[in-house]
């Protein structure tokens, strides 16, 4: 059952606001990605009280009117099996995409390789994994350590 505003983990309840319902936001999605809530929280709550340093009065303010945390598709399958894997930064016939090593597709496909290589640290630091950024040819450019 993903956590709401009214019912979230008690280590959340000294957080701001915005930041509780970022991490709360967060948490879910780790969770619903197959990570154990023990580890999905303490990941959540870190990368919501860093969004909120960047963020600016204006834009924790609109998210904070955005109403409830964020609901996903009912039809969204995770795979938990892929949640240890590397991701990679590839490129793909509409740009560059970004997917797990194993997956048979790619998460998400971006027109810039910077934007691909953004996203891609993102989510290689919410799995705590290694980012292999690759060149056009399919050669390895560099790899970004996020295993801790």
């Amino acid at each position: 059952m993903p956590w709401t505003l009214e019912d979230y983990p008690s280590s959340m309840k000294n957080l701001e606001k915005a930041t509780r319902k970022k991490a709360i936001d967060i948490a879910n999605v780790l969770v619903e990605e197959g990570y154990d809530e023990g580890r999905a929280i303490p990941i959540a709550t870190k990368q919501a009280e860093e969004w909120y340093e960047k963020a600016s009065k204006q834009e924790q303010q609109d998210y904070l009117e955005k109403g409830d945390v964020t609901k996903h598709h009912e039809h969204y399958k995770s795979n938990p099996e892929l949640l240890d894997e590397n991701e990679m930064v590839i490129k793909h016939e509409d740009g560059w995409a970004v997917q797990s090593r194993k997956a048979k597709k790619a998460a998400k496909v971006f027109d810039q390789k910077e934007e691909a290589v953004s996203y891609g640290k993102e989510v290689a630091q919410n799995k705590q994994t290694t980012l292999e950024v690759y060149k056009e040819d399919g050669i390895l450019q560099h790899t970004e350590d996020y295993t801790e």
